[in-house]
């Protein structure tokens, strides 16, 4: 028996091997090595199905070993490389050659490139690595489909009034009990507008209520107005400063829409400016309520008086007569705006 026969008895491969086209079986084999992870190109490994070829790789591999080794111990059995054939092949479901040496790694690499990846070659659950070609923003058509509120300009009362009840444009929001939005004729000729809510305005909500709100009323019915009837009354800010202090410019500045959208909706013959924040904010200007009063001002188009602030009249009594003499003024600016005096209050 020839050397290449008796080895190929010795691994049990004699019987199996039937060359039936080299093209199927070329195919076979490059799975097989995919499968096992034996890099190489298909020609190699279809070299190694060859009988001839393996009895010759596999003579070869004995003999150099016993080269090596000299005095190390014979061979394993016939029945030990049986038995871990028939392992591989149950573990795999394909022939092992188990005396194949490892191929170089640039064989690896280009058999790597060749393969297409399998599920088991995905990243673990807890590589997160590709999460960083996800886009960083949503996309525009999903911003797109959140309705922009529409612009305050274009409010009525009460989508005004609900925009100002859950306003958060400023600060003053965090602090505040409730806002402080009007009270008063909608359709009144005179408007009156003060600073900003105290602590009695912003625990009921209305402006311009306590002792200074009584003084106001008192001074209003002598012209034969009314808060409830032909005086329409709001603030320049709509959420009570902490500790009464003076508000800031940018929440002057946002709140100051809503204001803008009353007077357009009220659509007054006259404003009466109650105090001199209340006076500066609307006229754009730093100068002292003293140098402001006695003059017809003007405001989104409307006249424009300034006065005292009830709240400061009642700590300067001698100042009331300043306060009357202002609201004359403002009565006679209205009369000539073509206002139509009434006998008394409604």
């Amino acid at each position: 028996m020839a050397l290449h026969e008796s080895v190929l008895e010795e691994f049990g491969l004699a019987p199996l091997w039937v060359r039936r086209g080299m093209s199927a079986a070329q195919e076979s084999t490059a799975e097989v090595a995919v499968e096992l992870g034996v890099a190489g190109s298909t020609d190699q490994v279809a070299r190694r199905d060859d009988p001839r070829m393996a009895a010759r790789e596999a003579s070869s591999s004995v003999l150099a070993e016993d080269g090596r080794d000299g005095v190390r111990a014979a061979p394993r059995t016939v029945d030990a490389r049986q038995a871990d054939s028939a392992r591989v092949q149950g573990e795999r479901g394909a022939p092992v050659h188990t005396d194949q040496a490892s191929p170089p790694a640039e064989t690896h690499d280009r058999l790597d490139r060749q393969t297409p990846a399998r599920a088991s070659d995905a990243p673990p659950d807890d590589d997160f690595a590709w999460f960083d070609d996800q886009p960083v923003q949503a996309p525009v058509e999903a911003r797109r489909e959140a309705p922009e509120p529409a612009s305050i300009q274009t409010l009525d009362w009460d989508a005004l009034s609900e925009r100002v009840a859950a306003c958060e444009r400023c600060r003053l929001c965090e602090k505040r009990t409730n806002t402080v939005f009007g009270v008063g004729d909608r359709n009144a000729d005179w408007m009156l507008i003060g600073e900003a809510p105290g602590e009695n305005e912003d625990r009921l909500g209305e402006p311009f209520v306590g002792q200074a709100g009584k003084l106001l009323d008192n001074m209003l019915r002598a012209l034969t107005l009314a808060r409830d009837s032909n005086v329409y009354i709001a603030n320049v800010i709509k959420c009570r400063p902490p500790g009464n202090r003076n508000p800031e410019p940018d929440e002057v500045a946002r709140c100051e829409p809503y204001l803008q959208r009353q007077v357009a909706l009220v659509k007054p013959k006259l404003i009466v400016a109650l105090g001199r924040f209340a006076a500066q904010s609307l006229l754009k200007t730093d100068a002292s309520i003293s140098s402001l009063r006695g003059r017809v001002h003007e405001y989104e188009g409307v006249p424009v008086i300034v006065t005292y602030h009830p709240a400061y009249l009642l700590r300067s009594l001698p100042d009331k007569a300043k306060a009357w003499a202002d609201l004359c003024l403002a009565r006679d600016t209205w009369l000539a705006a073509g206002g139509a005096p009434s006998n008394a209050a409604k």
